[in-house]
């Protein structure tokens, strides 16, 4: 395994530990600045919403330049974000502190999956790309417990201080061990990036991963009230379920990864498929503490299964000019939270019971799937008419034909 992976795997863990530590730290938050839990949710909403703005506006601005300083770059604007976040006095620079540090999130991971892939063989890059977002993965498992545990015992600001720490070892990781090589491709640009997008096989890659990311979101974000108020558990069995579901996690990413390096849309179906099943079932038995607990690893592993191969195929299908199409799909990402988390407080507004957003996940989900076999049919009739551009074969072919680790710098 290329070091470089592992210097980009760390810079996941911290930025994923940004993103979700957060919500066991709202009540300090909240107490501290006086500001109800509601005021404080939006620490998280603000996050994901500036999330998208970075992974499509700062991919888009940084085209045209080396890929490494651009990601070193991106994380001495995490630092900062984090920096700012552990000295804020008052709620609204806390807010910017947070804002700052997600605008790295979605061009490091829309840029850095292409590094990811470039630093191995072609036939390897969703693995690749598995190995750097298994940091995001551990986040869950490792991070979020340990940073809800250091921001309760020396209050919430340690924790940031700790991210930013991180945040400075990922630095010094990529500037030492992501390799600068240099292409003999033109020089990339915004008007090229963006003709990627005439493909309508990146446009299907982007709603398939909304949708279902969507679906699996939709169910996570209320979880903590499905496993209280319908599963039975007491309150300080949550963060415990939560690690399962993050074991979970880790598991599907690296077999999504390694079964997505053989068949993209033959991975993407079963997983997303089998995350329906899951779903459906743990609306259905949410009531069993013991469906739960198995249901919730596999709600993880299923659901986050499906990352790799998301990445790669949008990638593939904009295999000229990929760097923006995978930030494209980044922002994918976390709009599917937000339509998920939308969807599921919808239905507990209207009285379903905090099972239904379980029952709405699922619901998504099979929507994803809807499209997924579309996409897939798609590419398999016009495999061979339009070389490069629509069949998974062809736009692995169309990825050969360049060195892919050429295209790092």
């Amino acid at each position: 395994m290329p070091l470089g992976l592992l210097a980009l795997a760390i810079a996941g863990f911290g930025i994923g530990l940004t993103e979700f530590v957060i919500m066991g730290l709202l009540p300090e938050v909240a107490a501290d600045f006086g500001v109800t839990e509601a005021t404080a949710g939006w620490l998280i909403s603000g996050y994901a919403l500036a999330v998208v703005v970075g992974a499509v506006g700062l991919t888009a601005a940084a085209t045209r330049l080396p890929r490494k300083p651009v990601l070193m770059s991106l994380l001495v604007l995490f630092i900062a974000g984090n920096a700012i976040s552990a000295i804020a006095p008052t709620y609204e620079l806390l807010m910017a502190g947070r804002v700052v540090a997600a605008l790295c999130h979605g061009a490091f991971f829309g840029i850095g999956s292409v590094v990811a892939a470039a630093l191995v063989a072609p036939d390897r890059a969703a693995g690749a790309i598995a190995i750097m977002f298994t940091g995001l993965t551990a986040a869950n498992v490792l991070g979020v417990p340990f940073g809800t545990f250091l921001g309760q015992e020396f209050g919430w600001r340690a924790t940031f201080w700790v991210i930013s720490a991180i945040g400075v070892v990922a630095l010094v990781g990529i500037a030492t061990l992501v390799p600068s090589l240099r292409s003999d491709d033109p020089a990339p640009s915004v008007r090229r990036e963006l003709a990627a997008f005439r493909s309508g096989q990146v446009w299907l890659s982007l709603l398939v991963t909304v949708l279902g990311f969507g679906g699996m979101f939709g169910a996570f974000t209320y979880i903590a009230y499905t496993l209280t108020e319908v599963s039975g558990f007491e309150p300080g069995a949550v963060p415990w379920l939560l690690v399962l579901f993050g074991a979970g996690l880790v598991l599907g990413n690296w077999i999504g990864g390694r079964l997505a390096d053989r068949s993209i849309d033959g991975t993407l179906l079963g997983f997303i498929a089998a995350l329906a099943v899951v779903l459906s079932l743990f609306a259905w038995l949410a009531g069993s503490p013991v469906a739960t607990v198995v249901l919730l690893v596999a709600m993880g592993g299923f659901g986050f299964g499906t990352v790799p191969g998301l990445q790669s195929r949008v990638m593939r299908y904009a295999a000229q000019a990929p760097t923006l199409a995978s930030g494209a799909n980044i922002a994918a990402f976390n709009l599917g939270n937000a339509l998920g988390a939308f969807a599921g407080g919808l239905a507990i507004t209207a009285g379903l019971g905090y099972a239904s957003p379980i029952g709405v996940g699922a619901l998504i989900t099979l929507a994803a799937l809807v499209v997924m076999v579309v996409a897939a049919a798609t590419a398999r009739s016009a495999r061979g008419r339009r070389p490069g551009e629509t069949s998974d074969a062809a736009g692995r072919a169309s990825t050969e034909k360049r060195p892919v680790a050429a295209s790092v710098a």
